[in-house]
């Protein structure tokens, strides 16, 4: 193993033990480890990691080769203080930009035809799994991630709650459930049962393997989804994608604050705590501007100020 490779593994451990998950950031990195190791170089350059991060096939846009040279140049600034040889990548080349992803809105109608595809999917397994999957998702906001890693014993369905554990930065969390949610669970779970009464996963939701349900996969079946229920991106917008659902769940709650004449401000924190945020600022990037509600909050501001002149 080379002396890169090694820095680069125990980098990500490090982090990983402080709570971060690097999913992505950690694939990436490792491929930039790749990438020196196929060209012959023992130390990082900032020529070297802008080549890679621009050497990419899956996109031309900038904002994504900056995210790229990111990893690398976080990455650089951890190993220059064990090897000085190493260059960090300068800051004004391909700044890192934040740009949010305009999320797509489902409404009740194209949830209601989501769950309907799901159906038709084959064997039964599969359509119950992914009915009751798209369903816990739309009515909690959870990660897809969240609810592929539940196990059976997160859920308890006498008390109507669910446990996430250890999610996004080591937090943990309690959602509370609706009776209608806990019906809908509990005959997802006698389904499974009778489908699938030796699973190989102590998962509550089960593949048709018996496994535990890969959130990088499960991508290409919602795809499915999403042509059988007739739902396509808006012009010059990216596809819809199964972590809309959480947007569309954060939407739909601040909307039911600002209907019941509440002080949404206040109890904000409360859905950050829900969705598993860090802090309330994180939940601000979820919620998307909507004709909606733009009209609620200008009649606050109207009942507040009075009407502008």
């Amino acid at each position: 193993m080379s002396e890169l490779r090694a820095a680069a593994e125990s980098y990500l451990a490090m982090r990983r033990t402080l709570g971060f998950k690097l999913t992505t950031q950690g694939r990436a990195l490792m491929q930039f480890v790749d990438y020196c190791q196929a060209h012959h170089a023992d130390h990082i350059t900032a020529d070297l990691a802008l080549a890679w991060a621009t050497d990419t096939p899956r996109s031309s846009d900038e904002v994504y080769w900056s995210r790229r040279l990111m990893v690398v140049r976080i990455f650089a600034r951890h190993l220059q203080t064990l090897d000085p040889a190493t260059e960090i990548p300068p800051p004004d080349v391909l700044p890192h930009h934040k740009r949010r992803i305009t999320p797509y809105l489902y409404s009740p109608q194209e949830i209601g035809a989501l769950l309907e595809a799901a159906d038709t999917l084959a064997p039964p397994l599969r359509a119950a799994t992914w009915r009751t999957l798209i369903g816990l998702l739309a009515v909690t906001g959870m990660r897809k991630s969240e609810a592929c890693r539940l196990d059976r014993d997160h859920v308890d369905l006498n008390a109507a709650t669910v446990v996430i554990e250890d999610s996004k930065f080591g937090k943990s969390r309690r959602l509370f459930l609706h009776p209608s949610t806990v019906a809908a669970l509990r005959d997802y779970q006698r389904r499974r049962d009778r489908l699938m009464p030796n699973p190989s996963a102590s998962s509550f939701f089960v593949s048709t393997r018996g496994t535990r349900l890969d959130v990088q996969n499960i991508g290409r079946t919602f795809c499915e989804l999403l042509d059988a229920a007739g739902i396509a991106a808006p012009p010059r917008r990216r596809r819809p994608r199964l972590h809309d659902v959480r947007h569309t769940f954060t939407i739909a709650t601040l909307l039911d604050l600002y209907r019941d004449g509440g002080d949404v401000q206040s109890r904000l924190p409360v859905v950050s705590t829900w969705l598993g945020h860090v802090d309330p600022k994180s939940t601000y990037w979820y919620l998307q501007a909507v004709p909606e509600l733009f009209a609620l909050a200008a009649d606050r501001l109207e009942q507040a100020f009075g009407r502008l002149p």
